[in-house]
């Protein structure tokens, strides 16, 4: 099967550098963030029924899984089990670039206390 490459704007997140790609649509079973976010940004403390595991292509990024926050590298894996809380924020000091994998094809995302 040929199936044509997936552009960028296609999956973009509105106006940011960050890409959305949900599984389900394109007949994957795997959905993934690409996070290109400045010092200081990431999401809140969130939750998902699966799996997720972050790849960190560039900078720096502190991540919270449960009780435990560490930091990582440009290089470094770190997986959030299904069920626990987490999140992350670029505690460096230029850009950050993380792939957020969902071990699902359809992302199910819960913030606590509703936020975004």
């Amino acid at each position: 099967m040929n199936t044509p490459a997936i552009h960028a704007d296609q999956i973009r997140i509105g106006d940011t550098r960050s890409l959305r790609f949900e599984g389900n649509s394109y007949g994957s079973n795997v959905s993934f963030f690409l996070v290109t976010n400045d010092p200081g940004q990431g999401p809140g403390l969130h939750r998902h029924p699966y799996d997720e595991t972050w790849s960190v292509l560039q900078g720096e990024v502190t991540i919270t899984v449960g009780e435990d926050t560490f930091v990582a590298h440009a290089g470094d894996t770190a997986v959030a089990p299904a069920g626990v809380w987490h999140g992350f924020t670029n505690t460096g000091t230029g850009i950050l670039q993380i792939m957020c994998i969902h071990a699902s094809p359809v992302m199910i995302q819960e913030f606590l206390d509703d936020q975004q």
